[in-house]
């Protein structure tokens, strides 16, 4: 592998090769494209989509196109949870369904919904049950939410667990999961999908202990974050990218918290920095797709990028581009493939139904 002086050059040629992620109910939301940026149920004209190269499409999701969710696994099971899709009148709806895909049998089916719609909502997978810890809602804003909820998938229902402590809520935050801690860092209060709309981006840590359903506050981020990727490896929480207020803010940062030393560490930054990502780790790796922010030409201001992270050299490479650029969207890895449903086409929004997966070689 080529080390980093060489991603620039390295990434020019990829992207020419491969320009081509029971209880209160409440009243699903619409609200219009993200600030600044085309209306909403516009997504980019498809372009022929290169795979291979450890790319392989699959089955669209089985609700039709989805946007600015949540993804996470259980077993061999996908989860994509929340977040807003297209209306036939053009504007968007923020929803509660969740999807639900069989890796083994490769069919899409529904779960229960979210008994609060969200979008950006913030999720992880532990000891067998999914949480959703906050989120984003509402019309010509949306606002943060503290509703946190835990899913079973034996009886197939979410109830309520603690909230988030006010004055924390958010959504859009990095997530890691350390043991039976949940943990999340940055987010955003604030999101008016209006031109020139607020966002406001937050340096808040928490940890949510999946036990005792305690909050804990750790050490605030070395700087605000929000559409940014998170992950733990060997205990590590790591927190890549992102955005601070606004889409063309973006940022290559790489920040490394010990929950146990309690310090935050900067790590090597990303070759391409970007907000709006999908991440997942397998084994040591953490692997970073897509995102939003991209300046240039002919991108409709969406990256292809896909760069991994070796947590152990601290060192990144460049691999193979999507073959769909998206943003906006989410990963999770079953059985060492990343699967990435979902996500946006163009800046603002534009949900799609893809569903395209990763497998990484060996090593990389």
């Amino acid at each position: 592998m080529e080390t980093t002086r060489n991603h620039v050059r390295r990434r020019r040629v990829l992207s020419v090769g491969a320009a081509l992620t029971a209880a209160l109910a409440l009243p699903s939301t619409r609200a219009v494209a993200h600030p600044g940026h085309p209306g909403p149920g516009t997504p980019a004209p498809p372009l022929p989509a290169e795979y291979g190269r450890g790319w392989q499409p699959l089955k669209p999701i089985g609700s039709g196109p989805r946007q600015e969710h949540a993804v996470a696994a259980l077993g061999t099971r996908l989860y994509v949870v929340g977040g807003i899709h297209p209306l036939p009148d053009g504007t968007f709806e923020t929803t509660g369904h969740v999807e639900v895909y069989d890796t083994r049998t490769r069919r899409w089916t529904r779960a229960a919904p979210l008994p609060v719609p969200m979008n950006h909502p913030n999720l992880a997978a532990v000891d067998g049950r999914l949480y959703v810890l906050g989120g984003l809602a509402g019309g010509a804003s949306w606002q943060a939410l503290g509703d946190s909820f835990a899913y079973d998938p034996r009886t197939d229902r979410w109830a309520r667990v603690a909230p988030l402590p006010e004055g924390t809520e958010r959504g859009s935050a990095a997530i890691g999961v350390h043991g039976r801690y949940v943990l999340l860092a940055g987010g955003m209060r604030t999101l008016a999908p209006v031109p020139g709309g607020l966002q406001d981006t937050v340096d808040t840590v928490s940890a949510y202990d999946v036990v005792t359903g305690r909050w804990e506050a750790l050490p605030r981020l070395p700087e605000a974050r929000d559409h940014v990727g998170g992950a733990v490896v060997d205990g590590v929480f790591h927190v890549l990218g992102g955005r601070d207020r606004g889409q063309e803010n973006v940022r290559g940062e790489v920040f490394a918290l010990d929950p146990r030393g309690r310090r935050w560490r900067t790590r090597a930054s990303m070759p391409t920095p970007r907000g709006g990502i999908a991440a997942a780790a397998v084994g040591p790796v953490i692997y970073t797709f897509g995102g939003e922010g991209n300046p240039a030409e002919h991108t409709n201001g969406v990256f292809s990028e896909t760069e991994a992270y070796d947590t152990v050299r601290d060192r990144w490479y460049i691999l193979p581009s999507m073959p769909v650029p998206r943003h906006g969207t989410a990963a999770a890895a079953v059985s060492g493939t990343i699967h990435i449903p979902g996500g946006g086409t163009r800046l603002g929004g534009a949900p799609v139904d893809t569903h395209d997966a990763y497998r990484p070689r060996r090593g990389r």
